[in-house]
């Protein structure tokens, strides 16, 4: 153990922990602090190989494809128990690694890991397929087939819960995988790894390769022996993403970049309102793709939220991600948190006027961001039609329903979106409208492993979560049997 407590982290390939094969190592910063936590192994191409290679040949061998979906889910309720036991250590794990507050690690990301494990464990016993009419001396079947060999690339700012949000389905459907985490973050795929070992996952079945992600992941994505891609990340990303893997017909699963609209009508309740409002823009700093970072309010509310909203955000705790009180911890990098910084800059370049935040808070060397509110901008302004990725807001008044709806369709992304009224007729009728993968009323973030999550427009395909992510790490296979008249 190094001296923060985290173990050095090796490649996990076939069964075996392992080195790089250059011999490389990368230190892992504590966004906190810029302290190095610790190191891990830095994998080449030929290392990605090696991985692909293995969960080619467990595929193949049917060590877990050829078990019933029985047999994957007691292993698979068993991950579950394995990561409640290990709770504490992957809370710290995110916490350090991320600068998620511990707060939200303990109550949310490692909960929703073990709800997702657990909620596919049971679904893997449902997969089956069906008989169809056929003609005249024929009988005809359906059968849900595993995809083969997924690539899971997953991002920085929910490593736990978006790798166990494309592992859990994978896994239960029969597949194997190779993990590519991101850069910055990889201590808790480590960790998973370990767990499913122990828990008796085939060597093989699940293997991990920390690294460069360009690198890692384009050659992952291209590999002849990968057969799907689910994947997670900005849209620029993703774009380059399906290209490549369109060249070699692979199925993809991605799920992109959001910009999500959060409406408030006249007859909202505040206070419900401002704390969805709050919620949806500083929960993880920021750093989540379904925030609510367009604030859009009936015009008789406008400056009661502006200014409710001036004098709150100042007042949620912001801090050390260990301490438990912290609501708001640092960005993921100094990289990053010059990038939200350079938002706003431009935001007041282009008209915004800043009411609250705007800059950073020195603390510890680490990369702090107040909560930021940003009224006065033109709907064609960037921090309104792209992506900031940090705790800001901006704020636009609307006069009339369908203007609302307008707004809230204005810019290329559909991941989340947000409904504050009161009356549970314009909910349905605004909700029918709205461009979006998920709509939530009178809330923000309301999740769950049964409710399928995903985009539409620049925000991604297919569908995490839900029967719908069992069925997209699946294809059917149609069986026609002669059955002639004697």
């Amino acid at each position: 153990m190094g001296a923060t407590g985290f173990a050095p982290g090796r490649l996990y390939i076939d069964g075996a922990w392992t080195e790089s094969s250059s011999g490389e190592r990368r230190g892992v910063v504590n966004p906190a602090d810029a302290s190095t936590i610790t190191d891990v192994s830095w994998a080449t191409t030929a290392d990605v190989d090696r991985a692909v290679a293995a969960a080619k040949a467990a595929f193949e061998d049917g060590r877990w494809s050829g078990l019933s979906g029985r047999e994957r889910s007691r292993i698979l309720f068993r991950v579950a128990e394995r990561i409640r036991d290990r709770a504490e250590e992957l809370a710290q794990a995110e916490t350090a690694d991320v600068g998620k507050p511990i707060l939200f690690t303990r109550m949310i990301d490692v909960p929703t890991a073990i709800e997702q494990f657990e909620y596919f464990a049971a679904l893997a016993q449902t997969i089956e397929g069906a008989a169809r009419l056929a003609p005249a001396n024929a009988f005809s079947y359906t059968r849900r087939e595993p995809l083969g060999v997924v690539a899971a690339i997953t991002p920085f700012n929910f490593p736990l819960i978006l790798s166990s949000s494309k592992l859990a389905p994978a896994l239960a459907a029969g597949n194997t995988i190779v993990h590519k985490p991101a850069e910055d973050t990889p201590l808790s795929a480590v960790i998973m790894a370990q767990i499913l070992e122990e828990a008796g996952v085939p060597a093989g079945v699940v293997n991990v390769v920390t690294g460069a992600g360009a690198e890692l992941g384009n050659h992952l994505v291209a590999h002849p022996d990968v057969n799907a891609i689910a994947f997670t990340g900005s849209t620029t990303v993703g774009q380059k993403v399906a290209m490549k893997a369109a060249e070699g017909f692979k199925p993809i699963m991605t799920e992109l970049g959001g910009n999500g609209p959060n409406i408030v009508f006249a007859d909202a309740d505040i206070d419900v309102a401002v704390g969805a409002i709050i919620n949806s823009f500083v929960y993880n700093t920021g750093q989540f793709c379904m925030a609510g970072a367009r604030l859009l309010v009936e015009r008789p509310l406008h400056d009661t939220i502006v200014g409710i909203l001036s004098g709150a955000v100042g007042n949620v705790p912001l801090g050390r991600p260990t301490d438990p009180g912290t609501v708001i911890g640092p960005l993921v990098s100094e990289r990053h948190l010059e990038r939200v910084e350079a938002f706003v800059e431009r935001a007041k370049a282009q008209g915004g006027q800043v009411v609250a935040g705007g800059e950073r808070l020195e603390l510890d060397g680490g990369y702090y961001f107040k909560p930021t509110v940003i009224t006065g901008l033109p709907n064609d302004a960037e921090a309104i039609q792209e992506e900031v990725f940090g705790p800001v807001v901006t704020v636009q008044a609307f006069d009339s329903e369908e203007e609302a709806i307008a707004l809230a369709n204005s810019t290329r992304y559909g991941l989340a979106s947000g409904i504050q009224t009161q009356s549970i007729a314009r909910a349905h009728r605004v909700a029918a409208k709205l461009e979006a993968g998920i709509v939530w009323v009178n809330g923000w973030a309301m999740l769950d492993p049964s409710v399928p999550f995903g985009g539409v427009k620049h925000s991604g395909m297919g569908r995490e979560s839900g029967p719908d992510a069992l069925l997209n790490y699946t294809r059917t296979k149609s069986v026609t049997i002669s059955t002639p008249a004697s």
